[in-house]
């Protein structure tokens, strides 16, 4: 069994778990591509350990796609829905980066987009 993401338009509109040769089948209709849960940022992830794969043919598409996502034709990758205005497309992973790097502090932030920065979560 295997993740497809359904596209339309260039917007990602189902994903469902089938074998590869049900949808090779046409049974469910064209524009199908394949998508791998355990990838994030064009890596595998250990569906177990969850550190990266040691095994990197796994990595498809740069993302897991979701309903709503871009899926990008020329780079033949998912890229996730843009969070905030103010982030901008990291070309490498195809995630959305904020324009100020997320503290490294251990506490929890959020981002405020009017103040463009991180603040401390209230929810703690």
């Amino acid at each position: 069994m295997a993740h497809f993401a359904k596209i339309e338009d260039g917007i990602v509109t189902n994903v469902i778990v089938a074998e590869p040769e049900v949808i090779a089948s046409g049974i469910f209709g064209d524009n199908w591509i394949q998508t791998s849960y355990n990838t994030r940022g064009g890596v595998h992830y250990d569906p177990i350990t969850k550190l990266p794969s040691a095994d990197q043919t796994k990595a498809l598409r740069k993302n897991y796609a979701g309903i709503g996502d871009t899926y990008d034709s020329i780079r033949d990758c998912f890229i996730p829905k843009k969070p905030f205005p103010s982030w901008l497309l990291d070309s490498e992973t195809c995630l959305w980066q904020p324009p100020i790097p997320y503290p490294e502090d251990d506490k929890l932030y959020h981002w405020n987009e009017l103040n463009l920065n991180w603040e401390l979560s209230p929810y703690i």
